[in-house]
């Protein structure tokens, strides 16, 4: 079942160690950041582009929207733009780039409830290396993806993000904290309590 990744608790790995220490592409990287800082727009320009597909998927997995998530994600950009002469690179770039996007998503989400409902499942198909599924496990997926939707949009605005993060995105628990702006035992808490609650929804839901 499609649900089972989300609300097993044999799925809940434990914490994982704080960011190692930094690999040449992010030394690379490093360099790049410091010479936007200095204005040089074609080294902002790789950073926008070696990121900015990782900034998008999120961004949809929140919104499920491909517009409101493109915009989104060049709001992302922009206020990383304005924001990169006072970045300190203790921690990667994609988790500051993940604070700024999920930022804005709440903002947009919030802004979005107030005038229509959203579903989880606007937009394309996701593209899983399933191989190519019979009619009928095709129908019971898309039921299945449809009642996640549900049990998704049920779920409270911090519970909702702690699994986009994690269990979508594949984050681990420290760069989790970095953009929740909580511990890393905080994460596995909520984490913990996201997936009790996403499975006694799919339990009182039933098939």
């Amino acid at each position: 079942m499609i649900a089972s990744s989300l609300t097993s608790p044999a799925a809940i790995a434990a914490p994982e160690s704080a960011f190692s220490s930094r690999s040449p592409d992010e030394g690379a990287e490093l360099a790049l950041i410091h010479a936007a800082q200095s204005g040089c727009s074609s080294s902002f320009r790789h950073l926008v582009e070696s990121h900015q597909q990782r900034v998008y998927h999120f961004c949809f997995q929140y919104l499920r929207d491909s517009g409101d998530a493109r915009e989104a994600c060049q709001d992302t950009f922009i206020r990383a733009h304005r924001g990169l002469p006072g970045f300190r690179p203790k921690a990667r770039l994609s988790t500051w780039l993940f604070q700024i996007a999920l930022n804005l998503c709440r903002d947009r989400a919030k802004s979005r409830a107030r005038t229509h409902p959203t579903s989880f499942l606007d937009g394309p198909e996701l593209d899983l290396p399933c191989g190519r599924a019979t009619p009928e496990e095709a129908a019971i997926r898309q039921a299945d993806l449809a009642k996640l939707d549900r049990g998704l949009a049920a779920l409270s605005l911090k519970f909702r993000e702690v699994l986009v993060l994690s269990c979508l995105e594949g984050l681990n628990h420290a760069e989790c904290a970095a953009i929740l702006k909580c511990s890393e035992r905080a994460v596995e808490g909520r984490l913990y309590r996201a997936r009790e609650k996403l499975s006694a929804w799919w339990e009182r839901e039933g098939s």
